[in-house]
């Protein structure tokens, strides 16, 4: 007995399917109804977002999704995505935020150095937040502060231009 599984191929001579591009690491150019740009993240195990940077213009409209791929509890694994003003050290924001546990890690006292952020988000969960980008044309760092993710390397650029 002979068993076929698979789809008998077309003789049409339409051209194959494309490949799949590869993964980026800055977002592609995308906006919903109301113009906003859209962005999607995701954050995963291995502490990294899988997208490091995008662009967008002077006081234009982010809609930003951060989404948490992995399995690990809350408690081990959580992530969330904070964009910090121009010129603020990453480094000391993400030292702060050690001590903020009790506040999901963003810290009381650097929340003027904050633009934007989404909740901290356990395994399989995602937080949209909508946000203005700043006026002022630069580069902006986004990082997770749940602990050591900064560290190895959880974090990215919105450049303003």
């Amino acid at each position: 007995m002979i068993c076929g599984c698979s789809k008998p191929q077309s003789s049409s001579s339409a051209a194959a399917p494309a490949p799949a591009p590869a993964a980026s690491a800055s977002a592609p150019s995308a906006s919903d109804d109301s113009g906003a740009k859209v962005v999607s993240i995701e954050a995963s195990e291995a502490m990294k977002y899988n997208l490091t940077s995008f662009t967008a213009s002077p006081g234009q409209e982010i809609k930003l999704t951060l989404t948490n791929t992995g399995n690990q509890p809350k408690a081990a694994m959580a992530h969330n995505w904070i964009l910090l003003k121009k010129g603020v050290d990453a480094a000391a924001f993400d030292a702060a935020a050690l001590t903020a546990a009790a506040t999901d890690y963003i810290p009381a006292a650097q929340a003027n150095d904050i633009i934007a952020h989404t909740r901290l988000l356990g395994p399989h969960e995602s937080d949209t937040i909508t946000f203005k980008a700043p006026t002022e044309p630069g580069d902006y760092t986004f990082l997770c502060s749940f602990p050591a993710h900064f560290q190895v390397g959880m974090k990215g650029t919105l450049t303003v231009k």
